[in-house]
């Protein structure tokens, strides 16, 4: 079996952990967390220099990563938990109150997560700031951080941006779920963004381009991004995705930025989507 193939195996299984982490509580966000499977995939499985059994947050000679969107948390906590950062029983607990899976990461306790987020637009600020502790430290470890498009209406997100360019802040790869969707339509309906890749440019950052759902382009792609650091730009991945990615009557469909399917919703979908790593 190809790498490729392995990992898209991991990809499905987790797409099966979203569906059934949300459908559990009536509550979360389906499409996008479904739409980045693939990323998060390739991130957790073949990308970052991480070591899942000893976290520690400042990150300290290992790649750092930050949710901006952090309302994909159940795409994250899968990815977590199928790495090694936590026990996978543990995404029985999303949630629910007590539990350690929060509706939006919270840093207390949790393996793999070193800020609160779901407030947008902050992801980038922070993925400056640690960026630049390492830079000051010697570590020549990278800063991912993932927004939203819909996020990048945000004010802090350019103003972020001019920061990364203003400090040479290149030890950061920034990614833009670009799935043209959020929780009121389509983006070009409520703020259009117009050119994600001319505004980035103008701001002094190199820009690359991914299919987001195709996992050869994107190990490709995230690989290519790793070879532009370190030369005084910051990086920006444009990824380009599906809402709802792998379930056929969720795919594109914006009203299911923030909804949970019912039970035999849950069972059409899971039929989409093969156990490949046995579920939680």
């Amino acid at each position: 079996m190809s790498e490729i193939t392995k990992l898209e195996k991991i990809a499905t299984q987790i797409r099966r952990d979203v569906l059934r982490m949300v459908n559990a509580q009536n509550s979360g966000h389906s499409g996008g967390s479904l739409g980045c499977a693939d990323l998060m995939t390739a991130l957790y499985f073949n990308i970052l220099d991480i070591d899942a059994k000893n976290f520690n947050f400042k990150s300290k000679d290992q790649d750092a990563f930050f949710l901006s969107i952090g309302h994909i948390s159940p795409v994250w906590y899968s990815a977590l938990a199928r790495s090694g950062h936590f026990e996978i029983k543990e995404l029985k607990s999303f949630r629910k109150i007590g539990g350690i899976l929060q509706g939006h990461p919270s840093n207390k306790n949790l393996n793999g997560v070193r800020i609160a987020s779901g407030s947008l637009g902050q992801g980038l600020s922070v993925a400056n700031g640690v960026g630049i502790a390492k830079k000051m430290d010697g570590d020549k470890n990278l800063v991912y951080a993932l927004m939203g498009d819909g996020e990048l209406q945000e004010g802090q997100i350019w103003e972020a941006a001019m920061f990364a360019n203003a400090h040479k802040i290149d030890n950061l790869i920034a990614i833009i779920d670009n799935n043209h969707k959020q929780i009121d339509g389509d983006t070009d309906d409520v703020i259009p963004l117009l050119s994600i890749k001319n505004k980035f440019s103008s701001f002094g950052w190199k820009v690359l381009e991914m299919d987001g759902n195709n996992m050869k382009d994107l190990i490709s792609v995230l690989n290519e991004a790793k070879k532009e650091t370190g030369n005084q730009k910051p990086v920006v991945i444009i990824m380009i995705t599906k809402m709802g990615k792998g379930v056929d009557f969720m795919e594109d469909d914006h009203r299911w930025h923030g909804k949970a399917p019912n039970n035999k919703e849950l069972k059409i979908a899971l039929d989409n989507l093969e156990e490949t790593l046995g579920d939680f």
